[in-house]
């Protein structure tokens, strides 16, 4: 019950200085290409000047302004239970145990319904305290130890540490499950874009997964303890409760999708913070900007890039109609950068959120039904990161730029940070 370490996995190049794509059949290229994930932005740009809707890879278009992205997938008649058939159309789903991220309704209401009586707001807030704490020794062992790496030191053991608590994992088994986790994000990425290690460590990865949680799931029904499997395993309503499949189905979103959502989105954030020196001193000024700023991070350089829908039957979009079965990919990222929706996107301006409620919502958690259903526990340690920094680190060193990024596509982020905090 093995899966690749991911620090056995090499860093990617940072790639070639940067310099915008020449074409749109350029860029459309680039923001599939790892060589290019220092730098999304500058294809983003070329695309949404193109046109809303954009010819893209796999037979699909893609979505590239706010507004149409918004109003897909707000749209029930447009399905993300496709994304397998159209990203993993080799795969027999066996090494894709995440059939909560892609399921459409009356299944995904059930099972999203049963889910949150157990993953409740109130839970995640009780955690605030032990998030704090935890956070503050992370960033106090970064100052004191100079020269680290922020996503080894931080980004990866924060997110960790709180969702395997909260499921009941011991202490002996975080790297197994960050293993794990690793090799089914990377999975996530469309199939023709994996090599076949890849491919194979996430097979490997999702039989783990399914072995070790399977296990605790059974052990919990017997022995109920206070952790989240338990409460997922006594949760009931209207007479239903989970099924074992489904309670894997669920550990698998809340394990790989929250937490490497969270490690990206803790490096990208002290990234964007070093590069925009005058911010973080706004932050260091005002901790208060902590809560309203992570939906800033989420816009300007969140890690979610891209996910997909597909038309159930003939809709009209925006003045643009779809047949039954068309799809396409919407490219979030973008349209989290379109100056449509957002004034100065390409600015990172942390008191955005803060200022007015009219600021347009941002694409990074997701819209409608698929809202993300760990944004809650984000949003408390990605608070807790920016209030410790903000106390006690008010000198940040960016050591490499642009740092190494991590090859995977769905979910953008660093493989390393080095960095020098001091107070």
């Amino acid at each position: 019950m093995t899966a690749t370490d991911p620090q056995a996995v090499p860093s990617q190049a940072a790639g070639p200085a940067s310099a915008g794509p020449s074409s749109v059949e350029e860029a459309a290229l680039r923001i599939f290409d790892p060589a290019w994930k220092h730098d999304p932005y500058s294809s983003y740009d070329l695309l949404r000047e193109a046109g809303a809707y954009v010819p893209g890879p796999f037979g699909l278009h893609l979505a590239t302004r706010y507004a149409e992205i918004d109003a897909i997938m707000e749209d029930p008649a447009w399905s993300h239970a496709e994304e397998p058939k159209l990203l993993h159309p080799e795969s027999d789903g066996s090494d894709l145990p995440a059939s909560f991220l892609w399921m459409e309704p009356p299944d995904h209401t059930r099972l999203r319904r049963l889910v949150s009586k157990a993953f409740t707001a109130r839970r995640v807030d009780g955690l605030r305290q032990q998030v704090e704490g935890v956070a503050a020794k992370l960033i106090d062992d970064v100052i004191n130890a100079g020269e680290v790496d922020w996503v080894e030191q931080v980004a990866y053991p924060l997110p960790l540490t709180m969702i395997t608590d909260m499921l009941g994992v011991p202490g002996e088994a975080h790297d197994l499950v960050r293993s794990m986790s690793y090799g089914i994000a990377r999975g996530l990425d469309p199939d023709v874009m994996l090599s076949p290690a890849e491919l194979a460590n996430r097979a490997k990865s999702a039989k783990a997964f399914k072995d070790y949680f399977g296990e605790l799931v059974v052990e919990r029904r017997k022995n109920p303890k206070d952790d989240l499997i338990s409460d997922l395993v006594a949760v009931e309503a209207e007479g239903e409760r989970l099924t074992t499949d489904e309670m894997l189905s669920t550990l698998v979103v809340l394990v790989v999708a929250g937490h490497e959502t969270t490690v990206n989105l803790i490096g990208n954030g002290l990234l964007s913070l070093m590069r925009w020196p005058d911010q973080y001193a706004a932050l260091c000024a005002d901790p208060e900007l902590a809560r309203p700023a992570i939906d800033e991070f989420m816009r300007y350089d969140g890690p979610s890039h891209f996910t997909t829908r597909e038309a159930t039957r003939r809709v009209e979009v925006l003045g643009r109609t779809f047949e039954a079965g068309e799809g396409a990919i919407m490219l979030l990222a973008s349209g989290n950068r379109d100056a449509l929706a957002y004034e100065d996107p390409d600015r990172l301006d942390l008191t955005r959120y803060a200022r007015s409620d009219a600021i347009p919502r941002h694409l990074g958690f997701g819209v409608g039904r698929h809202y993300c259903i760990g944004a809650p526990l984000v949003r408390v340690e990605m608070e807790a990161v920016l209030r410790t920094l903000a106390d006690r680190a008010p000198r940040l060193e960016l050591l490499a730029d642009p740092p190494p990024y991590r090859p995977n596509l769905v979910v953008r982020g660093l493989h390393a940070l080095p960095v020098k905090l001091s107070k």
